[in-house]
C-alpha cells in the first residue's frame, strides 16, 4: 500500500503527459541519426553479423527505407535535414572544420526553429557540426531548447577531445561529464524524456557520434565479435552498442507513456566509410565522400504504432531535405519559410503506398555545383567528378558523364551514357536547372559573422 501510494502519482504523470501531447493532435518526434553508418550494416539491412536487435525490431514494427537519400557527407547531410534546402542553397557542400569562419547561414530557418514555434520542446543530443565560431551559429540559437553533445566530429569516445581540445557541452557551455559517448548521449535522451514537460511534444534530434572514427567501444561490446578481426570487431561492437542505447530511448518512451504519440525515424548522415574494410555498404558502390550510391544512399527506418505501416518497404527514392515539409505538416505548423524549400511532403508515400513526390533529386557532391548528380525515375547521372581522391578528378572510366539505371543496377557497374544519349541530354537539362544560380561553398564565400 506505502509502494502504490507512490507509484500512483508517477503512473498519473505518464499517463497525462501522453494523453496531452496526444490532444493537441502533435506528435512527439525522435529523429536518430548514425555516424558513417553502412547501408548494409544493421540486421534489418541484411547484416548477418552485426547485432541490431533493437533497430531490427522497430523495422519490423515499422517501414524500411531502401532508397532515402543525403549527402556525400557530415555536414551537408545535416543541413540539408535541418533546413529542407538542398547545399546548393545553403552553400554547405563540406565539412565545417572546428574554428572555420562559416556555419549554416543565419537566414536559414531550422527545423528545431519551425517545430519550437509550433509549441514543441525540441533537443539535439549529439553532434552538431553546423559552425560554433561565432554564438549565433550554436544550436541554442537556431531553435534547440537544450543542446548536449559535441560541435563537431573525430572526437575521441572517451574523453571527448579532438586535437587537444575538449568539445563536450551543454546548453552550449563547456561540460566536463566523462564516460562514453554513446552511453552519455542515450543518458541524456532518456532524462529528457523522462522529464519532458506534458504540455507540449517533444522534438529530440538523436544524432550519435558512432561510429565514426576513431574506431573505440568499451571491451564489453566487443566480446559480442570474437571471430571478427581487431578492427573490424571494434567497428560492429560500436554499431551493437548505439544499438542498445536505441533500446534504451525507446523504452524510456514507453515508460513515459509517449511510445503511442512518437514517430522515430532513424537514419545513416551518409555512406559507410571504408567499405569492406569498415562498413558494408552491400551492394552499393564505393563509400562516403562520394555520389555513388553507397556514399550516399542511407540505412534507414520509420516507426509510429498505428500510422506506419508494419513490416513494409519503400523503394521510392526520397531526400532527408523531405523530413522539413513532412513533419512540420504532421506537427500541424506552417512550413511556408522564407526561403522555398527543395523538400516534398512524403507522407503519402509512408504511410499509402504513394509514388515519390519528386521528379528529380539533386545529389551534390563536395566540390558544389560542378559536379554532382541527379536522380529521375529509374536513372541516375552523375557529372564531373566522382570519386573523393581529389577535387578535379574525372569519373573511373574517364568520361565526362555517368548514366546508371540504378534500379535495375544498384551497385552502378554498367555506364549507359553512351548508348543512351538522349536520356544523358534529359537529365542534364534538369541538373543544369536545378543548379542554375547555386551559391558558393559556405568555406569559399568566407561567411562572417555579425558585427
Amino acid at each position: 500500500m506505502k509502494a502504490s501510494k507512490f507509484l500512483l502519482p508517477g503512473i498519473v504523470f505518464c499517463l497525462l503527459s501522453g494523453w496531452v501531447a496526444a490532444a493537441s493532435g502533435k506528435p512527439n518526434i525522435v529523429y536518430i541519426i548514425a555516424d558513417d553508418l553502412g547501408y548494409a550494416d544493421t540486421g534489418f539491412a541484411g547484416n548477418r553479423v552485426i547485432k541490431t536487435p533493437h533497430l531490427d525490431q522497430l523495422a519490423r514494427e515499422g517501414t524500411i527505407l531502401n532508397s532515402l537519400y543525403g549527402q556525400p557527407l557530415c555536414s551537408p547531410t545535416r543541413a540539408a535535414l535541418l533546413t529542407g534546402r538542398y547545399p546548393v542553397h545553403t552553400g554547405v557542400y563540406r565539412v565545417i572544420l572546428p574554428q572555420a569562419r562559416w556555419g549554416l547561414p543565419l537566414a536559414e530557418r531550422t527545423l528545431a526553429d519551425a517545430l519550437r514555434e509550433g509549441g514543441y520542446e525540441t533537443a539535439l543530443v549529439g553532434k552538431w557540426h553546423l559552425g560554433e565560431f561565432d554564438e549565433a551559429y550554436l544550436p541554442t540559437k537556431r531553435g534547440f531548447d537544450h543542446q548536449y553533445g559535441c560541435w563537431f566530429g573525430m572526437v575521441d569516445h572517451f574523453t571527448h577531445f579532438r586535437n587537444g581540445i575538449l568539445d563536450w557541452h551543454r546548453d552550449d557551455q563547456l561540460s566536463k561529464d566523462e564516460g562514453y559517448i554513446t552511453k552519455l548521449l542515450a543518458d541524456e535522451a532518456c532524462r529528457l524524456i523522462r522529464d519532458k514537460r506534458p504540455e507540449k511534444p517533444l522534438f529530440l534530434y538523436l544524432a550519435f557520434t558512432a561510429v565514426h572514427m576513431p574506431i573505440q567501444v568499451p571491451a564489453e561490446y566487443e566480446a559480442l565479435y570474437p571471430s571478427l578481426k581487431v578492427e573490424q570487431r571494434t567497428y560492429a561492437a560500436m554499431v551493437s552498442a548505439m544499438d542498445e542505447a536505441i533500446g534504451r530511448v525507446v523504452a524510456a518512451l514507453e515508460a513515459a507513456g509517449l511510445r503511442e504519440n512518437t514517430l522515430i525515424v532513424f537514419s545513416s548522415d551518409n555512406g559507410g566509410l571504408q567499405p569492406g574494410k569498415l562498413a558494408d555498404n552491400t551492394p552499393l558502390r564505393s563509400g562516403k565522400g562520394t555520389i555513388y550510391e553507397g556514399g550516399i544512399r542511407l540505412n534507414a527506418l520509420v516507426n509510429w504504432p498505428g500510422r506506419i505501416p508494419a513490416g513494409r518497404q519503400v523503394d521510392e527514392p526520397l531526400h532527408v531535405v523531405d523530413w522539413f515539409p513532412t513533419l512540420t505538416r504532421l506537427a500541424k505548423i506552417s512550413a511556408s519559410p522564407k526561403l522555398p524549400l527543395d523538400g516534398k511532403d512524403i507522407w503519402p508515400v509512408l504511410t499509402a503506398g504513394a509514388r515519390s513526390p519528386h521528379d528529380a533529386i539533386l545529389l551534390c557532391s563536395t566540390g558544389g555545383a560542378k559536379s554532382g548528380a541527379i536522380r529521375m525515375g529509374d536513372f541516375k547521372l552523375l557529372v564531373g567528378p566522382t570519386e573523393k581522391t581529389g577535387e578535379d578528378v574525372q569519373p573511373l572510366d574517364g568520361k565526362p558523364v555517368e548514366l546508371y539505371n540504378v534500379t535495375a543496377d544498384q551497385g552502378e557497374k554498367f555506364n549507359l551514357a553512351e548508348s543512351n544519349p538522349d536520356k544523358v541530354a534529359e537529365l542534364r537539362a534538369r541538373y543544369d536547372q536545378l543548379t542554375t544560380g547555386a551559391v558558393a561553398s559556405g568555406h569559399l564565400a568566407a561567411i562572417k559573422a555579425p558585427e
